[in-house]
């Protein structure tokens, strides 16, 4: 692995970059490479964080493979820059020097409802241009998924500490262990003078398989082990059922805490997998066995019962799975995870704000709802997705959103 000035200096500088095109937050990648190697690191990291306040945190977890790294030039018969690496060393050292500026203040409040990815965007978006903002938080600390979701040895704390004392200086009030829907009604805001409300709760809710079994009490659902793996006892065979990012954290990291012997239990092939390739190359070799076109049928006392699952190219180039349950095995396990996505939960009780049939948050393009100065984005809008998507949809929103404080003004 080269250094990272090394690496900075093979950018081409494309006057019109492929990289930063396909970047959901459309990082200037040719601009930060050269303040980087003129020496101007404190302005490549204002330029980053301006950009994208969160860029400590994707500079680390993003799907570079389909972003910025899958569309470099030099990777269409070469190696890509691996621009994420300049950034994440940029990022940081911007964050552990950063002089938060004289701020002046507007007057106007406003409540952030979330603490993750878009709430964080969001809260230090709007904290930039002087407003009076009041993050709501369900759990004890920043960072939703961030901190919650997504196991330390992939996303480093400390960052998320660093975070969240910039927001502190940046004068936002922090109110944790309060859920909007349950403790606070969105609609209890606007009357003690907050001007809008940005909507931001993520999906808390873990869906079920709906399969018999569910309910025994080895049965656990991946995003309530990842918020505490601590808690919980394994055993020495655990199964995952699902073949995402939140299904490998969880193989990954039962594997760090108990040692365990872990399956991922998938229903179509390796090459349908929804998980970051590096992700699932690192699961195995962190030693994560993998059984592909197996679909769960029933979880038992003693594990996982599946049935073959046969891929089918269609006439049309199309691919379909058919379950064969001719064909039935068992998968032992000692507990089994749950990793199939999740939904909205409790943590916004909507009122009158348009639900979806899923039960999302219905917005426009803007994150505008139908509520006058109530505005949402990322997952509990759009459904899990990443975290620079879910910071993207937070920058479509600001503009708008701000216009709309103005005129309230």
């Amino acid at each position: 692995m080269s250094s990272i000035k090394k690496e900075a200096e093979r950018c081409l500088k494309c006057k019109n970059p492929r990289c930063a095109a396909n970047c959901p937050v459309a990082t200037p990648i040719p601009q930060v490479m050269q303040l980087f190697l003129d020496g101007e690191i404190e302005e490549a990291g204002r330029v980053l964080f301006e950009n994208n306040p969160l860029t400590a945190v994707t500079s680390i977890i993003c799907p570079h493979e389909r972003n910025c790294a899958g569309h470099c030039v030099l990777g269409i018969k070469s190696t890509p820059v691996e621009f994420y690496r300049i950034e994440e060393y940029i990022s940081r050292f911007y964050l552990e020097t950063m002089t938060v500026p004289e701020i002046e203040k507007n007057g106007i409040k406003v409540a952030v409802a979330g603490a993750g990815p878009a709430g964080l965007a969001m809260s230090l978006m709007l904290l930039a241009k002087g407003y009076d903002v009041t993050l709501f938080e369900a759990q004890d600390d920043i960072g939703g998924v961030l901190r919650y979701g997504i196991p330390p040895f992939r996303l480093p704390r400390d960052l998320l500490d660093m975070y969240k004392d910039v927001l502190l200086r940046m004068g936002v009030r922090f109110r944790p262990n309060t859920r909007i829907g349950t403790n606070l009604q969105i609609a209890d805001l606007f009357p003690d003078g907050y001007k809008a409300v940005f909507v931001a709760a993520g999906t808390g809710r873990p869906n079920r398989l709906g399969l018999l079994g569910e309910t025994l009490g080895h049965v656990h659902f991946a995003i309530d082990y990842l918020k505490s793996p601590d808690t919980f006892r394994l055993g020495n065979r655990v199964a995952v059922v699902g073949a995402g990012n939140v299904a490998i954290d969880a193989a990954r990291t039962a594997i760090r805490r108990e040692r365990s012997h872990v399956t991922i239990l998938h229903f179509m092939g390796e090459e349908d997998m929804t998980a970051n390739r590096d992700e699932v190359e690192m699961a195995e070799i962190d030693g994560v066995e993998f059984v592909h076109y197996a679909q769960a049928v029933r979880i038992t006392d003693e594990g996982v019962r599946c049935v073959r699952v046969n891929r089918i190219e269609n006439e049309d180039g199309s691919v379909s799975f058919e379950e064969d349950y001719t064909e039935t095995f068992d998968v032992p396990a000692d507990s089994v995870i749950l990793a199939i996505g999740q939904g909205p939960g409790a943590d916004v009780n909507a009122g009158s704000i348009k639900v979806t049939q899923r039960g999302f948050l219905e917005v426009n393009e803007f994150g505008e709802t139908n509520t006058p100065g109530v505005y949402a984005a990322g997952d509990i809008v759009t459904g899990p997705k990443t975290v620079v998507e879910a910071v993207a949809f937070a920058k479509k929103v600001f503009p708008h959103m701000e216009e709309y404080l103005k005129s309230q003004a």
